[in-house]
């Protein structure tokens, strides 16, 4: 009797359990992000990627068109429900900003103010410019008495937001020539530090969210070759500060 031949062994067998097994991975994974999102266009992403993946692809998700060949699609690392958030954030941080300076511009117009103090929205956020007039002697740093409560008013206000606050100080170009300060640099340093310590104290602003800052006569916004654009150089600005220029702000 002729002996059967003997067949060799299959040495490919388990590359059939593997495939089932990576399958099986492949559809928990799809099953369990699809009970977490009900995003179709984050549920279409995922699997292509994993299809990719899985196939041996390059790491891009890829789709069929209808001649069944496969192109590459770029992912994009923002989605659109992150873009939507950030432009809702800085809508509504304009419009905060936007009502504070209309409830700061009642309060100087109801008080009188408003030729000493000016308020504007620029790309840092809001400013509130003080003429030095009203909060100070001449070639002095502390706080006028009169002043101080409308300083603290206006303070207030401004408390109304969580952004920082910067304190800037400035001066004209005309030497100072007394006693106490050596320089312009000095003046307005100790100038906008007495805003700050004023606004901590009796504003109720939080001190970690707050500084000050000098340029003494090096940033005019006019000419120091008169003397109403000299007067309008000699300011403290009070900057409530935009998210943007808030980065530059973070505590150690």
């Amino acid at each position: 009797m002729k002996r059967k031949e003997e067949k060799e062994p299959n040495h490919e067998r388990w590359l059939l359990t593997y495939s089932d097994l990576i399958t099986l991975l492949m559809i928990f994974f799809v099953i369990m992000y699809a009970s977490s999102s009900v995003n179709a266009v984050k549920y279409k992403q995922l699997s292509q990627s994993l299809n990719a993946a899985f196939e041996g692809g390059s790491g891009k998700s890829v789709v069929g068109d209808q001649s069944g060949v496969s192109s590459p699609v770029p992912t994009s690392t923002t989605t659109p429900e992150v873009t939507d958030v950030a432009a809702a954030s800085k809508t509504l941080e304009e419009n905060n900003m936007k009502d504070i300076k209309q409830n700061v511009d009642t309060y100087l117009k109801k008080n009188g103010l408003s030729g000493s103090v000016s308020t504007k929205i620029d790309e840092r956020g809001l400013a509130v410019s003080l003429n030095s007039t009203l909060l100070f002697d001449i070639g002095k740093a502390n706080v006028l008495a009169a002043s101080s409560k409308k300083l603290i008013s206006i303070g207030q206000m401004l408390n109304s937001v969580n952004n920082y606050i910067r304190i800037e100080g400035h001066t004209d170009s005309s030497p100072i020539s007394n006693n106490e300060f050596s320089s312009n640099w000095q003046l307005s340093a100790i100038r906008a530090t007495n805003v700050t310590e004023l606004l901590i104290s009796q504003s109720g602003i939080n001190p970690q969210r707050i500084s000050s800052v000098a340029y003494g006569e090096n940033r005019p916004i006019a000419t120091n070759t008169t003397q109403v654009g000299k007067a309008k150089n000699r300011t403290v600005d009070i900057i409530i500060l935009s998210s943007q220029f808030s980065k530059t702000e973070v505590i150690r």
